[in-house]
């Protein structure tokens, strides 16, 4: 009996095992099986979006400039003699008609007397030569004397006026020679540094100028443009629509004028046609000689414009994320051309599309985005 009950505890407990063993695997089994239908949900990207937004942007070319003065004088003596006067600092703004440089005048002082002189003998002998004329006349009515002497006298009196004509034509030369020893500017500007000073011998075949004086209000900003938008600048030019823009590499200073004038050739060899701006320049923040980064703008247009940091390139072409119910969508898009950061979209939205500019490579199509503020001056 004994041996039969310990048999029977022994058989009882290897189906407890058993049975646990079971359970056991079944459970592992369930759970495996749950954790398979029920995957956890994708986490939310964060990025940060702009507005796709229509409005008007100009439509520009930039190219390089160089400022060129309206006017430029090189100041040079017109008599030979000395300087014995410079009347203004180097690199000062002077103004028309103010004194620049006096020249020796005692020389040609010299002549104009001993002209004068002339003049005033020829005067006194016209004087002598009609009294004559007169007393002749008178005495030709009373038969007192011959025709021949009233002849000669007209005579006399025509070389007189003759003479006093010459004498004061040679008066005149010398005093125009001796205005040429005040030389005065003759355009407002800024002048250069004086090559020569006090003392110095000039004369008119000297090759290097006594200064150069350039104008500095207004100036030129000549720059050269693509031959395709030749046209649309002229169509611009006749509606008073298009405008330049010169800006001084290295900072923020700039002017703004307006189209002077178009070359009337094309350059055969680079397709190029040259373009002329005139800018006020009251405060001259152009300076003649130096490079600029000219801008012209030929028109504004009405066109969508996006951050140009949300455009990403692929090998199919430019796109970029849309975010629509909390989802990145990938949006093809065709840019035209860019415009101060922004790039202009010719195909693919309509404006008003909120698109991802920051956060785009953990992006694919259709990933769930959490939109965040952006950055302060992005």
């Amino acid at each position: 009996m004994t041996g039969n009950f310990f048999k029977r505890r022994i058989l009882l407990a290897a189906i407890v095992v058993a049975a646990v063993a079971l359970y056991a695997t079944r459970s592992t089994w369930m759970g495996g099986a749950t954790t398979a239908q029920a995957p956890p949900r994708p986490r939310a990207i964060s990025v940060e979006i702009a507005k796709a937004e229509k409005k008007r942007v100009p439509v520009d070319v930039d190219s390089i400039g160089m400022v060129t003065p309206i006017s430029s004088v090189a100041l040079k003596s017109r008599v030979e003699t000395t300087i014995v006067g410079v009347h203004f600092e180097d690199g000062a703004r002077v103004k028309e008609g103010d004194l620049l440089f006096t020249l020796d005048s005692r020389q040609i002082d010299a002549q104009i007397a001993q002209a004068e002189g002339n003049l005033a003998r020829s005067q006194s002998t016209l004087v002598a030569a009609e009294r004559d004329m007169r007393r002749f006349n008178e005495l030709i009515g009373k038969g007192a004397t011959t025709q021949v002497n009233v002849d000669n006298a007209k005579t006399a009196a025509d070389t007189a006026t003759a003479t006093i004509q010459a004498d004061q034509a040679i008066l005149d030369n010398l005093k125009v020679q001796k205005s040429y020893t005040r030389i005065v500017a003759p355009i407002s500007g800024r002048i250069s540094a004086a090559s020569v000073k006090v003392g110095n011998f000039v004369r008119p075949a000297d090759t290097s100028p006594l200064a150069t004086i350039n104008q500095m209000a207004p100036v030129y900003v000549t720059f050269a443009i693509p031959q395709r938008v030749l046209s649309d600048l002229r169509d611009a030019m006749k509606e008073n629509q298009s405008s330049v823009t010169a800006t001084i590499p290295g900072n923020n200073k700039s002017e703004t004028g307006t189209v002077a004038m178009v070359e009337n050739t094309v350059d055969a060899t680079t397709g190029m046609v040259t373009v002329r701006g005139i800018m006020g320049n009251e405060s001259e923040v152009l300076w003649p000689g130096i490079l600029v980064n000219a801008t012209l703008t030929v028109r504004n247009e009405t066109a969508v414009v996006v951050p140009s940091v949300g455009i990403q390139r692929s090998q199919t072409g430019n796109f970029v994320f849309v975010v629509r119910d909390g989802k990145a969508q990938m949006q093809p898009v065709t840019v035209s051309r860019t415009f101060q950061g922004l790039s202009v979209v010719e195909t693919g939205l309509g404006g008003g599309e909120d698109i991802v500019v920051d956060g785009q490579l953990l992006l694919s199509n259709g990933s769930p985005v959490e939109p965040r503020n952006r950055k302060a001056g992005a």
